[in-house]
């Protein structure tokens, strides 16, 4: 004996919930609680489903008795999330010969057709699993409609059902198992959803949209999708329209008009007005710009549902902005409502989502944005191509300080390896183009200029592609892109973000132009000046070349005179650009051999240049050249050896401050120390800076004051942070090199099987991406404790990669830092992540996970 279905009438008052029937149900009940029209609804709840999927039957006679005599309803999904997707909706259930003749004379024959005719098709494709191409011949005659008839019988070796509670028992149970079926589940799983999440469903009057003198249905908004500004759109399909509107409506084409060239404002006034009226009140009883989803019966309007307006992130950023300020939301919640990683789409070009894609790559997206330009394989064709205005795309196995300079002049770039905290990688995200990391699939020949692709297509240099660092795919041809949007709304927005926050957010910057950018973007300061990158400017390299063919510290110092200048003037443009906001200078990191050729070509060039020999040039070369130069004669260890080195960057710091002063700008600037591991390193260079500081001094006659900072990359230092603090003012870790060190792994290379790692489960997160909260993250818990044992003022941050990782962010203020550095675009991510924790206050990787209207993850409040 069948049981009865247990059921809610969706009214006010109704026992609803979204974690037992799902988000539509409850939007529904909303509504309803708004006075809106609404047909009778019923809602089954997540358990309800769940039994009828495991074979569960119930008596549905009781359910259809509150839709009529003859009924005729919808079904539609219901997960707690709209996001999670979910089965087709099925229209027209109860639908059968007998209500054919009854909606006949009161419609007429072609209307009632088509309703049927709609439903067998639906019932026949997306409850039978029957193949479609068997009903493209049919048409709305009756002839037609008995062919569709006759073509279900033939195939399911039974009639179409004409039992009303026989047609809604199999809608249900094919939509309860369609959504426990396995690809169903894979689908939600990579949306976000867990492996047990639940399905209501929702049973709803049909509201027909037919009859005289104006009937139709609909979706309408009020606000543009695109950019968030009032616009009315949507799509409306009058009756007069026929039967083909009817039966294959447009479902995802916008239009102002029907096809008879006329508006629904034209064709009922009446009609549009009352929606017009109904989404203000739903704006400010759901406190949300909703998307109504309508029907007209005679001019009597029907309420069938509405969701959020679908929204890019620009119009997400205006609609949160223009909610709050009408009073509609507070402040805070606008805040809550936009995802810190949806931020970076505003800050870059990007891709119309409506454009076609032909992909030809695909990669890491290592740094978001899109860049239309042809293809270029070496930094020099680069740099060729901007001379000429040619916009270009870098593309090389992996990329070196050698091409630096290609970088800047190219519009994107790509690499064959590396993963997110390659050097590519962090290069692209501080000049703030697109780039795409790892894409191992595609075969890149810098002799023969040319990338061959998996199938065995090629593209050669000259050839035109759009790079998509946003998606991390590369895109045949010239394809549509959009302009980035720093509108009112979003500087509005991060003002009140910066209000909310409680730790700081400077940024990595080594040049003028990354300051200016970090300006634009209201960072604190400059957290990281990589001040290496100062010197592979055409100018400086040679001088940098003559320096390292010193023979003496003499020469060495001569050659150091001519740079002095040049890092005096670096400096002082970032102490003019910045205002008297912090500025942290890393004295020179990396090993001497960067600077040189690798390639044939380049060392008869230097030796061109200094007037060697070649042979002299390459000795020189192989003399530099290490084992392991991440862990060789670089960073402190460089200073030590030689120290002419970090006297001229320690003078031109001290003459740019005091040049500074002059001007009015308050600076006491901050020298950090690179690659420490041991206290008595720390003391060597203090010594030698403390006393080029007096010599300038005494010079200038002015005093000034300056910080000592180390940047803590190396185990050893986190250990050791107690020692060390007690003769510095302040504590950076470097996390890049951190996490390579404590992992022992080689960011550059740990693209080729760290996707694998994840999804095995031996790493949660990439360890590069997201700091490893326990094992990279003990380290710096015990640095934090050691050196604020020592020392109660000392300041602590983060000036890796990791300082634009909400998550990073989390745990960086749960430790009590003082401020995140991250790179230039990812300044307003890093506040507005900031300002998010403040908020809430809760540990991000604990919240459930949602997404947004363009599938990126989101996380609850959002």
């Amino acid at each position: 004996m069948q049981k009865k279905a247990p059921f809610t009438i969706v009214t006010k008052t109704a026992a609803l919930s979204g974690a037992a029937h799902g988000q539509r149900a409850k939007c529904i009940q909303r509504l309803i609680r708004l006075d809106m029209p609404v047909p009778h609804t019923v809602a089954l709840g997540f358990d309800v489903v769940h039994k009828i999927a495991n074979g569960t039957a119930f008596d549905l006679t009781e359910l259809l008795a509150g839709f009529g005599a003859d009924p005729l309803v919808s079904v539609r999904p219901s997960p707690e999330y709209q996001e999670w997707g979910g089965p087709s909706t099925v229209l027209d259930v109860g639908m059968n010969d007998a209500l054919l003749v009854s909606l006949s004379e009161a419609i007429g024959s072609e209307a009632a057709r088509s309703i049927y005719l709609r439903f067998i098709v639906s019932f026949a494709v997306d409850v039978a699993r029957l193949d479609p191409e068997l009903f493209d011949d049919v048409d709305n005659s009756r002839e037609g409609l008995l062919s569709a008839l006759d073509i279900y019988q033939e195939e399911m070796d039974e009639p179409f059902p004409q039992d009303p509670a026989e047609q809604l028992a199999t809608v249900l149970r094919s939509m309860a198992r369609a959504w426990e079926g396995p690809s169903a589940r894979l689908l939600r799983q990579s949306r976000g959803a867990p492996v047990d999440a639940g399905l209501g469903l929702v049973v709803q009057r049909m509201a027909l949209g037919l009859g005289a003198p104006e009937s139709g249905s609909g979706v309408i908004q009020f606000v543009s999708s695109e950019t968030g500004h009032p616009q009315i759109t949507g799509r409306y399909l009058s009756q007069s329209q026929g039967r083909e509107a009817l039966a294959k409506p447009a479902q995802a084409l916008y239009l102002e008009r029907d096809t008879r060239g006329l508006s629904l404002e034209e064709v009922c006034p009446e009609g549009f007005a009352e929606l017009q009226a109904l989404s203000d009140i739903l704006r400010t009883g759901l406190r949300e710009e909703m998307q109504i989803e309508f029907a007209l019966d005679a001019g009597k309007l029907s309420v069938l549902d509405a969701v959020k307006v679908p929204r890019a992130p620009r119009a997400a950023v205006r609609i949160a902005v223009s909610l709050a300020e009408s009073g509609v939301i507070t402040k805070e919640d606008a805040l809550l409502r936009i995802e810190p990683r949806a931020l970076p789409e505003l800050l870059h070009r990007q891709v119309d989502m409506a454009a076609p894609r032909d992909v030809i790559a695909r990669g890491m997206a290592a740094s978001p944005g899109a860049a239309t330009g042809v293809l270029v394989f070496s930094a020099a064709a680069a740099q060729a191509a901007a001379a000429q205005d040619t916009p270009c795309i870098l593309v090389r196995p992996e990329t070196a300080p050698e091409d630096i300079r290609g970088m800047h002049a190219a519009a994107a770039v790509m690499t064959q390896k590396g993963g997110m905290t390659s050097h590519a990688a962090v290069i692209a995200r501080g000049l703030g183009k697109p780039c795409i990391v790892g894409t191992s699939g595609a075969a890149i020949d810098v002799k023969a200029k040319q990338m061959t692709l998996p199938g065995g297509r090629v593209f050669a240099a000259g050839d035109t592609v759009t790079l998509d660092g946003t998606a991390g795919e590369c895109l045949a041809g010239e394809v549509p892109l959009i302009e980035p949007s720093l509108d009112g709304s979003f500087r509005t927005l991060m003002a009140w973000a910066d209000q909310a926050r409680d730790i700081g957010i400077r940024v990595n910057a080594d040049t003028p132009a990354d300051a200016e950018v970090a300006r634009r973007f209201d960072a604190d300061g400059i957290g990281l000046c990589r001040t290496e990158h100062m010197f592979f400017d055409e100018d400086r390299l040679t001088v940098m070349h003559e320096m390292i063919f010193a023979e003496t510290a003499e020469a060495r110092a001569a050659a150091l005179e001519r740079l002095l200048p040049m890092q005096r003037a670096d400096f002082g443009s970032l102490f003019e650009i910045m205002r008297g906001k912090p500025v942290c200078i890393r004295l020179f990191d990396p090993p001497l051999h960067e600077f040189l050729p690798t390639s044939r070509e380049g060392v008869f060039g230097l030796a061109e240049a200094l007037d060697l020999s070649v042979s002299t040039v390459s000795q020189r070369i192989e003399a530099l050249s290490e084992y392991n130069p991440m862990l060789g004669m670089r960073g402190v260890r460089l200073g030590i050896a030689m120290p002419e080195i970090y006297d001229m960057q320690a003078r031109a710091i001290f003459e740019a401050t005091l040049d500074a002063s002059l001007r009015g700008a308050i600076i006491t600037p901050e020298i950090m120390l690179p690659l420490v591991s041991a206290r008595r390193e720390v003391e060597l260079i203090k010594s030698n800076i403390d006393a080029v500081a007096a010599a300038v001094r005494t010079e200038r006659g002015v005093r000034f004051n300056y910080r000592l900072g180390v940047m803590v990359e190396t185990p050893r230092a986190a250990l050791k942070a107690g020692e060390i603090a007690e003769i510095t003012d302040f504590l950076s870790f470097g996390t890049n090199d951190l996490t390579q060190m404590t992992y022992g792994l080689s960011r550059d290379d740990a693209g080729r099987f760290m996707g694998s790692y994840v999804q095995q489960g031996v790493f949660s997160e990439d360890p590069f991406h997201t700091l490893d909260a326990d094992g990279v993250g003990e380290l710096l818990n015990i640095a934090a404790d050691r050196g604020r044992a020592t020392r109660s003022d000392l300041t602590l941050s983060i000036c890796g990669e990791h300082g634009g990782d909400p998550d990073s962010i989390d745990f960086c203020r749960k430790a009590r830092f003082t401020y995140v550095s991250c790179s230039p675009f990812r300044v307003p991510v890093a506040r507005m992540a900031a300002a998010h924790l403040a908020l809430t206050d809760v540990p991000m990787e604990k919240k459930p996970r949602r997404f947004n209207i363009l599938g990126r993850v989101l996380r609850s409040g959002s």
